[in-house]
């Protein structure tokens, strides 16, 4: 009994000392550290974007657009409608000639010119002139305070009074309303979408980060021969959930590191976001299984994905072969979320139903149908049923490819390879 104990221990021990050697040693390389800084820098941008562009604007962010009005009548009732429209585009009313307007555009005194002018009927047209008409945002802002204008008059000359003219204005009613019990409101859809944005990007990135780190990983020590050492202490099968779990704590640790970093700079930015992204795609009052079944998948979606990863690995002997190998699952990864994309604006889809039933997809499409609908509670336990024994079928199935695969040396590019592993795993 104590011979077998001391055996147990030996080989737990061993395990540990593989997956915080596997966790340490990436957490330690130049490689992750540069990655993590880049990726911090990165969210401090996107989290502080409006800082940004003000900086980089000499008018803090305000369009000043020169308006040549050759009827002297339209500048006034224009540059009233703009100030409704967006009160960061400030029309000057120029008074040379349309010469001398280009030529101040040309020296950047202004953005850009509008000239505006009567056509036969007597309403107003105009010209938009810039350096470059790829800014549509303001073009469009002064095609709406035109199209405003323009009606305004139409209405005057058609002699409509100023209650016509309000019920002309008056915005069409036309409310949503559910019919499935329990359905979901705007607001919740809403705070859900955010959600699954966040998720299926984290799924999106963690796959293609960490589970071909598994796979450089294990092709990294059979080409530096280490794997002959450690078999003869440690079984492959060990070896290899070793490095998931390790690999699985150091993308929890970076994850870490974006989420506090980007916590802390949006709260220090919210009141710049709240009206973009974050006002639209709110997250507040969320509900708490939305949340529980986020983290499900995600961490149901990693180890199957991770799992995958490392036996593809395994028959891998030099680093260069890897991305080669992996392939088809970075496929898998980037059709799931090209899915999950369509199904963003269409949840309740028939094809989105099926395929979030297809275990490489059940991750990020199954959490898209959950966090969007309002669905049996038995599907999502069905999607969750289906991971747990894709995982499990891959581990065992995996783990003999594994064993076999990690005593494979040469060139190997080839699916075929999987079956010499196994071959070599029966020989043992």
């Amino acid at each position: 009994m104590i011979s077998l104990s001391r055996k147990w221990v030996l080989r737990m021990n061993n395990f540990w000392i593989i997956l915080f050697h596997t966790y340490l040693n990436i957490l330690k390389s130049k490689s992750f550290i540069i990655t993590t800084v880049i990726t911090v820098v990165i969210v401090l941008g996107l989290t502080n974007i409006n800082k940004i562009i003000n900086v980089f604007d000499n008018d803090g962010g305000k369009e000043n657009v020169a308006v040549l009005d050759q009827t002297k009548q339209l500048y006034e009732p224009f540059n009233k409608q703009m100030s409704a429209i967006n009160k960061d585009i400030k029309l000057v009313k120029y008074k040379g000639s349309e010469q001398k307007a280009e030529k101040a555009v040309e020296n950047e005194k202004f953005d850009s010119l509008i000239v505006l002018s009567y056509n036969d009927e007597g309403l107003p047209i105009a010209v938009y002139k810039a350096m470059s008409i790829a800014d549509s945002s303001l073009y469009t802002d002064l095609q709406t305070g035109l199209q405003q204008l323009k009606t305004m008059l139409a209405a005057t000359k058609m002699n409509l009074s100023q209650q016509q003219l309000q019920k002309l204005y008056e915005p069409v009613s036309f409310d949503k309303v559910a019919l499935e019990k329990n359905a979901k409101t705007e607001e919740e859809l809403n705070q859900a979408r955010g959600l699954v944005y966040v998720l299926l990007f984290m799924i999106y990135f963690a796959v293609i980060m960490y589970a071909s780190m598994i796979a450089m990983e294990v092709a990294t020590e059979k080409s530096s021969r280490v794997m002959e050492i450690l078999i003869s202490s440690v079984s492959p099968i060990k070896q290899m959930f070793a490095k998931i779990l390790g690999i699985g704590l150091l993308s929890l640790t970076q994850f870490a590191v974006f989420l506090l970093v980007g916590y802390y700079s949006l709260t220090m930015n919210m009141d710049s976001l709240k009206e973009g992204f974050f006002g639209v795609y709110g997250f507040g009052n969320i509900p708490v299984m939305t949340i529980v079944y986020a983290l499900i998948f995600f961490i149901l979606g990693y180890f199957l994905y991770a799992t995958l990863a490392a036996f593809l690995g395994s028959l891998v002997s030099r680093t260069e072969d890897v991305q080669q190998m992996i392939s088809p699952m970075t496929l898998l990864v980037v059709a799931g979320f090209m899915i999950a994309m369509f199904g963003l604006g269409k949840p309740d889809a028939t094809f989105i139903t099926i395929t979030s039933y297809i275990p490489f997809f059940t991750p990020m499409i199954m959490f898209l149908r959950v966090g969007m609908l309002t669905i049996p509670i038995w599907e999502a336990l069905v999607g969750i049923g289906i991971l747990v024994a894709t995982i499990t079928l891959l581990a065992i199935f995996g783990a003999r490819v594994y064993r076999g695969g990690v005593l494979m040396y040469g060139k190997s590019n080839s699916f075929k390879d999987i079956k010499k592993a196994l071959q070599l795993t029966k020989n043992e």
